[in-house]
């Protein structure tokens, strides 16, 4: 208490004069500033991931994105919300992806629908090829035209051979306009060369009720809808739209082999925000990758008639370039138009 001033916080080494120790110092802070953000980074996942589902609660999609969420949540430590945004064709969940910020808080699982989209859709608002970032192609899933077990329809044929005599009489139900589904039967009706009416619903779910209830003939569904209720017995699967066979159903012949030149395969992608940065892209690819080698997890696909395929972002890119071309010739032969 002599009168002299209080010694006040400690200064940079700058206040002393010594200027290389101030330069120093004042280069480790701004380390540290910029630093922060890869810290973040380096972080990630450390809140809740949404899992955006396009499609109604139920689903096929739905299905498989909370058996992949789940196994995520115990890869990353991190809860998948399941985000149910039903209706158009699967562009109202698309367009909240393509608006979310990019920070790996937001990804989409949704069907090969992502081709169809750019086919049917003039005013669309976004282009999956460049709005999204592809992360995996997920499964591959066959979809299956079935009828109720006591239909009139024991065949395939059976249901070309009606659609030919009374052209345009015969109903098949779908999850919505512009479904993956929807295009399934539009380009069977062209191969064959047959005319059928298209019964939009809003999911699948809603579809297969609907077959059940006698209110429309046929079903285009995914082994996900349809398989456990032939299991059971109150439906009929004619045919899948794969290329061959699939194990799951392997008395159950492909719709190529009565139809030459009709294969309608179905897939099922994750894709995220564009601008997705590359460590949380690259985690995401490892995660899932690792799943392909997950017993479990395969067994459990395979119930569902699904093939795991978790591939890395460019293959997902490559079939999203192949495919959409494929949809644009069987939109516009069929004149089929979303708005």
């Amino acid at each position: 208490m002599n009168g002299s001033t209080p010694p006040g916080p400690t200064m940079p080494p700058a206040v002393c004069g010594k200027g290389r120790i101030a330069r120093r110092w004042l280069a480790g802070l701004g380390l540290g500033l910029f630093a922060a953000p890869a810290v973040a980074q380096e972080a990630w996942p450390s809140k809740p991931i949404r899992l955006v589902i396009p499609f109604a609660p139920g689903g096929p999609i739905d299905t498989v994105g909370r058996l992949i969420g789940e196994r995520l949540r115990e890869r990353l430590g991190q809860p998948f919300i399941i985000d149910n945004r039903a209706g158009a064709g699967g562009s109202i969940g698309l367009r909240a992806t393509v608006q979310s910020p990019p920070d790996g808080y937001t990804l989409v699982l949704t069907s090969s629908s992502l081709a169809i989209l750019p086919a049917i859709y003039a005013n669309l608002g976004f282009d999956p090829r460049v709005d999204l970032a592809p992360v995996s192609l997920v499964a591959e899933i066959a979809t299956t035209i079935v009828v109720r077990a006591d239909h009139r329809f024991a065949t395939l044929q059976d249901l070309l051979t009606e659609a030919r005599a009374k052209p345009g009489t015969i109903t098949y139900g779908t999850s919505g306009i512009g479904s993956s589904n929807h295009l399934s039967g539009a380009m069977l009706a062209s191969v064959a060369g047959i005319e059928l009416t298209h019964v939009p619903y809003r999911g699948a779910a809603q579809a297969t009720n609907a077959l059940y209830a006698g209110d429309i003939d046929v079903v285009f569904a995914s082994t996900v809808e349809t398989l456990g209720q032939a299991r059971e017995g109150r439906a009929r699967i004619l045919a899948v739209t794969t290329a061959r066979r699939i194990p799951a159903l392997p008395d159950v012949p492909a719709a190529v082999e009565i139809i030459p030149g009709y294969i309608a395969p179905n897939w099922f992608a994750m894709a995220a925000p564009k601008g997705l940065p590359e460590p949380i892209l690259a985690r995401l690819s490892t995660e899932l990758g690792s799943l392909r080698s997950d017993a479990d997890f395969r067994a459990r696909f395979a119930t569902l008639g699904a093939e795991p395929l978790m591939s890395a972002p460019d293959i997902l890119a490559g079939r999203l370039a192949e495919d959409v071309p494929i949809w644009q010739r069987v939109a516009a032969q069929a004149g089929i138009r979303a708005e």
